[in-house]
């Protein structure tokens, strides 16, 4: 029969892709813990969205988190075969954003979530992002993140959450958002 746990990490210690082993609360296991909540919110997303290429969209950038976990597993000094998330998927995520927005209005104010079943689920999941962001941010401040662009691509990933979530609103007939002052919605 298969074990689905390993029991290495009940003292509280965990393994990166090599030999090392951290604490748990250490910053790496738990900024890539952060990229797998994100990833997790963004699967969610996606199991409510209606669009097709949201659908495809929000896959992609799942395996990218993956590839940015793997990194980060790998320690500072880990092998450049975990660096899997190249430059250009900044690119491709603005590039994402700008198709996207051209069919959404950018609203004029601060927006309430929960105008649709999956632009809750994408409001939910730019949040989670936005913790990972600041989580890689202080790896980059500490000098424990090599790659500054990974941070970046968090930071675009958040942008596309949110344009994501006005267009899955908009497919589900939602003319204006609900504003969190004033606003129509």
């Amino acid at each position: 029969m298969s074990r689905y746990y390993s029991g290495k990490g009940d003292d509280g210690y965990t393994g990166l892709l090599g030999e090392d082993r951290v604490p748990k609360h250490h910053p790496l296991p738990d900024t890539y813990g952060l990229l797998d909540e994100a990833s997790a919110a963004l699967g969610l997303a996606r199991a409510f969205c209606s669009s097709a290429e949201a659908v495809e969209v929000l896959r992609q950038a799942q395996r990218d988190l993956y590839h940015m976990m793997a990194e980060l597993a790998a320690g500072p000094q880990g092998e450049p075969r975990f660096q899997l998330l190249e430059p250009a998927r900044v690119d491709w995520l603005e590039d994402q954003i700008g198709r996207l927005g051209q069919g959404v209005e950018m609203p004029k104010g601060f927006v309430l979530g929960g105008d649709s079943r999956a632009g809750a689920c994408l409001d939910l999941a730019r949040t989670i992002v936005r913790r990972a962001e600041r989580a890689l941010a202080r790896l980059a401040h500490e000098g424990a993140l090599g790659r500054p662009h990974l941070l970046a691509y968090m930071n675009r990933l958040s942008s596309l959450c949110f344009i994501l979530a006005l267009h899955e609103n908009r497919l589900a007939g939602v003319d204006r958002p609900s504003m969190a002052k004033g606003g129509e919605g």
